[in-house]
Formats: structure tokens, sequence, C-alpha cells
């Protein structure tokens, strides 16, 4: 099973079109991070134009959202450069990436679940501020 969309299934998908500016905006990066990203090795083969400026493809544009996730997942930026060499390395990497994912699912699933325990603190102190601020009631305006 393949991994990854036939050459040619997608026409225009690996055209490097999109400015850095474009790809920073698409995935909610700068431009700096963009740029260390290729220097590091998270990003590889990105076009250039005439003048020699980065342009992205929509394929680029795809890695960055996933790219971008793994980050809000926690992971580190040295897992996801071993990520980005599994991948580059093809597909008998799969077990291996596969393991990463089933990983980073169960930190992440970790850190949800810490995140509802703190919005639990969170109510409990809302609730009693809210009710050490209310308005005292009289039997004269209970009703009203």
């Amino acid at each position: 099973m393949s991994l990854s969309a036939p050459t040619g299934a997608e026409p225009g998908r690996d055209i490097p079109r999109h400015t850095i500016g474009a790809a920073a905006r698409h995935c909610g990066l700068s431009q700096d991070t963009l740029r260390w990203y290729e220097r590091i090795g998270l990003l590889s083969h990105i076009g250039r134009d005439h003048t020699g400026r980065r342009r992205f493809s929509d394929r680029d544009l795809e890695w960055l959202t996933l790219i971008t996730r793994l980050r809000t997942t926690g992971m580190s930026v040295a897992d996801m450069i071993r990520y980005a060499q599994l991948v580059r390395a093809g597909e008998s990497t799969v077990p291996e990436r596969l393991a990463m994912f089933r990983a980073t699912r169960a930190e992440a699933i970790d850190r949800i679940a810490e995140l509802q325990q703190t919005v639990a603190v969170l109510d409990y102190k809302i609730a009693l501020y809210e009710e050490c601020t209310a308005p005292a009631r009289s039997p004269d305006n209970a009703a009203s």
C-alpha cells in the first residue's frame, strides 16, 4: 500500500507557487521559522523562482500543516526531524513512524486529561469567586 498519492494523481500539487509569506500565513508560523525549518531539515527541496525566492507547493503546505500539528502535540523538533528523515527514507520506515505517532498520540491524550483537570479546578475557583462577589440577597428582594 502506498502512503503517497501516485505521480500525476493531483496535477499541480507539486508546483512551487506560494510565496514564503503565503506559506507562513497558511500554517501560522513566521517566515523566519520556515527558513529555520528548511535549514534544519524539516523542509526539503523548497522550490525557487527565477530570482531565487522560495516558492512552496501545495504538498509543502500540507507538510507544514502536519508538522505544525505535531509541534502542537508537544513533539520535540528533534523528533520531528527524525520523522522527516523517516518519511524521506521511504515506506520501509512505516513501522517506526507508526510507533512514533502512537507514542505522540498517547502523550497528547495525557495532556488533554491534564488540561481537563486544570479546567475543573478553574471552574471550581470561578464558582467560588462568583459566589463571593454576588450581591447579597435580602428576604425582601429574593423574589425579584
